[in-house]
This record gives structure tokens, C-alpha cells and sequence, in this order.
């Protein structure tokens, strides 16, 4: 059932794919080079689809609204977020900052009631024994994630591709995908409910911004809508930010109904005391929040961890067992790393068999995590210390390979061995206690080199591809 990859083709399909994207307008991005200031070109994708097994697939949409559900209670449970953080936060300073915004908005209390979350489940499918694959789990994303837009268009041009091709009847086996207009969708119903017209949408973006056209197609989505929207950095809200009497945000003198960060999730991102007074005033203010400070906090490494103990998903889906038994079957095995026994038995197991596993700190945006015999070092440097906390370690998941061509700018056109990595976008809206939006709204599929352990499309590593389901 899988396309097959003929040779004698490439050359052309290549170049074919190349114009599909460039002609049709369907994903470009702009890149910072050294020696130009911005450069529009089209962004990395696979030649071919790639098959991916049916059930794993519809496992990976059906469990999407679950998670949603629980990133929400978690966002709402301080006790629980304080208990599990408490280790991260007394090595980990930007985890630390993050928290202390969040313990001065509960003791302010909450300005809004309304809550919209914008998050991305990303798995791999692990080959058992038995030749079938189990689908596990890498992280959830609840802070700017990405590609929604990009794997909109993704499916036009892999139709393209494969009819040129000859495979007409694969081509037609592409599957629709929009997550654009699902994620635009609660953007507006949070917007909606906000309840003044006049208020904008704020996106708030990175100083260079190399991925603007993801950004742009759910702008596009929002004016289809009739819902204005203006893209500002921290710089700016920290100029002409403020608040007045009923805590309305206001930027540049325009009142903001919605901030839907694209930016704020890594260290670097706070380049001053400024920085971080911006993202308090946010916080503090009557606009939605995507995320709030407290949804921020639960898509952290440390909480995904605490998440696969016994017992824990039960306390947010009692009287639910097959709610618990659908997401716990996503978990790979997760261990703590915290000061004692238990994080102990953690080291030892690594240094016994590194191979087997990924060390994770708390960070975000790709190309963070340590593998192999460099968790070695990292775990050997640190195994009497505290500063062992701010890491979990994970099990490796070993993926089959498959063949592909990976078209990039400026890259070889060969064939290779390939990994991909399935992300599941899900959206909703709550006002008060009442689950107003809870949806799937479209996947993801990104496809890298073998060679490569980590890093996604932003870090350089992983092209946009289409699954094939067989």
C-alpha cells in the first residue's frame, strides 16, 4: 500500500515539487541568511507522503480531546502544579520565573474567566516484536505550537506530486487536513466571547521571525472573520502597554481581546527585566491569554513526567477508566530525577544503558534534549547534584525507518533513511466551569533524516510531509 519511490522519476518530481509549492503559493516561510536581510523561500517538505499505519493514526485523533480536557484540569489544580514543579523550580531559574508570575496571579486573582488553549500532542509510532507499532507520546506543546497553518496547504502539494507520478489513486488517498481554520476557529469563539468588537487579536512575535506565512494563514482565517489583528513584540507591549481601571490591555493604544503568544517559551525570549514585566502585564490584564501563565506551566517536561506515576491521571478523571486507560497507553516510561532513591535508580539505569533512553531538560523549541553517550557525560557530571532535577529521562522510542527524499533549500536531493514524528493539533475554549470548544482539529507529519536525534522544521532538521494510512 505504500507509494513506491521510483528513481528514475526523482529528478523531474523534484522540480515539480518545487513549483508546486512556489507556484501555488502554499508554503513559504522567510529565513534570516548572514548576509541578507530576509529571504523568501519555500519551506522543507518530503517528495512523497509517508505511509503511516490507519489505527495508530485515528488512536492519535480519537485521544486529542482527552488531552485538551487535561491540560485544562491540570491548569486549574495550583496543589498540583506547585507539588510537581516544586523539585524543577528550586534548580531550573526560567521555570522558577514562570512560577512566581503564576503564584502572583492567583493571589491577585484570576482577571479572566475565559480560558483558550492551543496545543499540539507530538508521538512516534515504536516498533514492537511483533512487527506492529505502538504509538508513544514525545511531549505536548501548549505554548506557541507550531504549523498549523504550513500543514494546512501540505496535502495540495503532495496530491500534485503523486499524480504527476502516475499514482492517481494514492493521490486521492491524501487525506484532508486544516488545522489553520480549527485553530482560528477557538482563536474567534475566545474573541467572541470577550464581547467588544472594537478589541483586537494581539499576536505576539519574535523579534526575527523566520516561520511568519504558519502565523499568516491563521491570521488570514481571523479576517475571513471579520476579526481584526496586529502583530507586536514584547518591545512594544513593554512601550506602550498598559492596563486601565477594569484592567483592559491595551498596545499601541488598540484594547486587546486575545494575546496568542508565538513567543515567550524560551530563556532567551526575556532579554530583560522589561521583558519579563511585559509578560506580568499580560498576565494580569482582562485579555485571553493562549496560553495563560498556568497552561504554560502545565505543558512543562516536569508535569508530563509526574503525569505517568500510578494514580495520577485518576485523580483528574475519576470514575473515567477509559479515558485513563486511552492516554495512559500513549505514555512512554518516564522517571524522575529528583534527590533520592527513586532518582537515583533513574542515573543508574541511564548510565547502565544509555542507548535506551532521552535525557529532557525544560525547554522548549527543539534541539534540547541529550542522547547516547553524551547522557553519559551530562549524567556523570551531575549525578550527586541538584541540578539533576531540572532534567526527566524518558525511554527512546525506536521508530521503523522508512525512504523518502527530503526537498530543502540548498540541500542534496538523495535518497534516505527517514523518522517521522505525528503531531495532533486540539483546541478549546472555556468561560467560567462550561467547556464551550474542546476539538481535534487537524495533524501534523514532519519527517527527518535518521541521522538526526533531535530537533522539528524551525530548528532545520525536519521537513513537512502528508501521512499515507495503510
Amino acid at each position: 500500500d505504500s507509494v513506491m519511490l521510483n528513481t528514475t522519476l526523482i529528478k523531474d518530481l523534484a522540480d515539480v515539487g518545487k513549483d508546486a509549492a512556489l507556484l501555488q503559493g502554499v508554503i513559504m516561510r522567510i529565513q534570516d541568511t548572514p548576509n541578507s536581510s530576509e529571504l523568501v523561500t519555500y519551506a522543507p517538505f518530503t517528495l512523497f507522503p509517508t505511509p503511516v499505519p490507519k489505527a495508530v493514526f485515528l488512536q492519535a485523533l480519537a485521544v486529542q480531546t482527552h488531552y485538551n480536557t487535561l491540560v485544562d484540569k491540570i491548569s486549574r489544580d495550583p496543589d498540583f502544579l506547585q507539588e510537581a514543579l516544586a523539585s524543577t523550580i528550586a534548580v531550573d531559574d526560567f521555570t522558577a520565573r514562570l512560577f512566581r508570575i503564576h503564584q502572583q496571579i492567583l493571589r491577585e486573582g484570576r482577571s479572566q474567566s475565559i480560558v483558550l488553549g492551543l496545543n499540539r500532542s507530538d508521538y512516534m509510532l515504536d516498533q514492537r516484536e511483533d512487527g506492529t507499532s505502538s504509538l508513544k507520546q514525545i511531549e505536548i506543546n501548549t505554548f506557541a505550537a507550531s504549523f498549523g497553518g504550513l500543514s494546512s496547504r501540505t496535502p495540495d502539494v503532495h496530491r500534485h506530486i503523486l499524480k504527476v507520478a502516475g499514482q492517481l489513486e494514492e493521490s486521492q488517498r491524501i487525506l484532508d487536513n486544516n488545522p489553520a481554520a480549527g485553530l482560528a476557529g477557538a482563536i474567534a469563539k475566545a474573541w467572541e466571547l470577550y464581547g467588544s468588537e472594537r478589541a483586537v487579536i494581539m499576536f505576539l512575535v519574535e523579534e526575527s521571525q523566520r516561520n511568519i506565512f504558519d502565523q499568516r494563514y491563521i491570521e488570514n482565517e481571523l479576517w475571513k472573520r471579520n476579526i481584526p489583528t496586529i502583530r507586536k513584540r514584547f518591545d512594544d507591549v513593554c512601550k506602550t502597554g498598559s492596563l486601565d481601571q477594569e484592567k483592559r490591555l491595551f498596545v499601541d493604544g488598540l484594547e486587546v481581546a486575545v494575546v496568542y503568544f508565538r513567543n515567550g517559551y524560551m530563556p532567551q525570549n526575556y532579554v530583560s527585566e522589561q521583558t519579563w514585566d511585559a509578560r506580568l502585564l499580560m498576565e494580569r490584564s482582562l485579555a485571553v491569554k493562549c496560553p495563560d501563565i498556568s497552561t504554560h506551566l502545565a505543558g512543562t517536561k516536569k508535569v508530563q513526567q509526574v503525569l505517568a506515576r500510578p494514580g495520577v491521571l485518576e485523580k483528574f478523571f475519576p470514575e473515567q477508566p477509559q479515558v485513563v486507560e486511552q492516554i495512559r497507553a500513549t505514555f512512554a516510561g518516564l522517571y524522575t530525577l529528583d534527590m533520592g532513591p527513586e532518582g537515583d535508580k533513574t542515573v543508574a539505569m541511564a548510565l547502565a544503558a544509555p542507548d535506551q533512553f532521552v535525557l529532557k531538560p525544560q525547554r522548549e523549541g527543539g534541539g534540547n534534549n541529550i542522547y547516547g553517550s553524551e547522557i553519559c557525560q551530562v549524567l556523570e557530571g551531575m549525578k550527586e547534584s541538584t541540578e539533576r532535577m531540572a532534567f526527566i529521562l524518558m525511554d527512546k522510542i525506536h521508530p521503523t525507518p522508512s525512504q523518502n527524499y527530503l526537498l530543502r533549500r540548498d540541500a542534496p536531493l538523495q535518497i534516505r533513511n527517514c523518522l517521522s514524528e505525528l503531531g495532533v493539533f486540539g483546541a478549546y475554549v472555556r468561560q467560567g466551569n462550561d467547556m464551550v470548544m474542546n476539538e481535534c482539529v487537524g495533524h501534523l507529519l514532519r519527517t527527518k533524516s535518521s541521522e538526526h536525534s533531535d530537533g522539528g522544521v524551525a530548528a532545520g532538521v525536519a521537513v513537512l510531509d502528508n501521512p499515507l494510512l495503510i
